[in-house]
């Protein structure tokens, strides 16, 4: 197990070296300059000395390629560099906003894999039947409906027939939990059913598929009652392509909570992308960039780890 998990990492290192150069060379050929784009915020008016002297104090008057090979160096030790406009490391910056994110992707994937393994079991245990329909029904609506959309729709239902929104601001989970719940509810609610609607279909169609294999006519050549077959055989065999599409959803959840976390006014990566991509704030981009990256890796290690627990059959070597 320590060997694979140490293999994965090892191979992870290609990945990591590729994004940062292709995020690194894209971002430097898109037009804007965050040196202009900071100097000239509220109506300033720079000379050309004072931009040429703060490109230099910023180190961008240096060769493209020594501003990449210093990246990379730096990205080798943990340091990302600093913000064109803070001034701050922007390991600390993400640092402030990811734990908001995090927690609004988790909870929002524990509400759609609490939704959808239940629904997506029963439709394709039933399939064709008005249960099977309604079940199906509901799934296109979560994936025909925008998230933000719906999430706006819920909170204005919430104050209409309960006088209620959640708080402003973003709390941490751990500094006190009752208000983060309050904060974190709605929005996760709304990506929530988005995502459990993808779970549903594609937990429904493993379910059908696992019905029509040998294994559960001979459960049930030898007497098995169906919910036993459902429980012991059917869900099991079905969980590995689902348990994929969980992984693969989650990490894409992160990077996709931009609109999200502006209409419910939360702090997060997602903002901090945005404001980001405002001020043309390059360095900061590219550091998102490489932790979502890194996240991405994990989910997909922890998703290989999962087939293993789920599926004795599966040795990872």
């Amino acid at each position: 197990m320590l060997g694979y998990i140490a293999n994965r990492l090892l191979l992870a290192i290609p990945t990591l070296l590729g994004v940062a150069t292709v995020t690194f060379f894209m971002l430097h050929v898109l037009p804007g300059d965050a040196v202009e784009t900071m100097l000239r915020a509220e109506g300033g008016n720079p000379t050309v000395e004072v931009v040429a002297a703060e490109r230099a104090r910023l180190g961008l008057d240096r060769p493209v390629l020594e501003q990449y090979v210093g990246f990379l160096g730096g990205m080798a030790v943990g340091d990302l560099g600093s913000s064109y406009w803070t001034g701050k490391p922007v390991v600390e910056e993400i640092a402030l906003r990811l734990p908001v994110t995090l927690e609004v992707a988790v909870l929002s994937m524990l509400i759609a894999i609490a939704i959808a393994l239940p629904l997506g079991t029963i439709a394709g245990v039933y399939q064709g039947s008005w249960v099977d329909q309604g079940i199906r029904l509901f799934a296109i609506g979560g994936i025909a409906l925008p998230s933000f959309w719906f999430g706006m729709i819920v909170a204005l239902g919430m104050l209409w027939y309960f006088r209620w929104l959640p708080p402003l601001g973003s709390t941490s989970l751990f500094r006190n939990p009752g208000v983060a719940i309050q904060q974190l509810i709605l929005p996760a609610v709304a990506v929530g059913y988005r995502y459990a609607a993808i779970l549903i279909r594609m937990m429904r169609a493993s379910v059908i598929e696992a019905l029509m294999e040998d294994y559960v006519r001979t459960a049930r050549a030898k007497g098995l009652k169906a919910s036993l077959i459902v429980w012991r055989h059917v869900i099991p065999n079905s969980l590995l392509p689902t348990v994929t599409m969980i992984g693969l959803e989650f990490a894409l959840l992160i990077g996709s909570l931009v609109v999200i976390e502006q209409v419910f006014s939360l702090n997060g990566i997602g903002r901090l992308f945005i404001e980001s991509v405002a001020r043309s704030d390059l360095i900061v981009i590219q550091g998102i960039v490489m932790v979502l990256t890194v996240i991405f890796i994990l989910v997909n290690l922890l998703v290989d780890l999962a087939y293993a627990a789920i599926d004795p059959r599966i040795r990872l070597t």
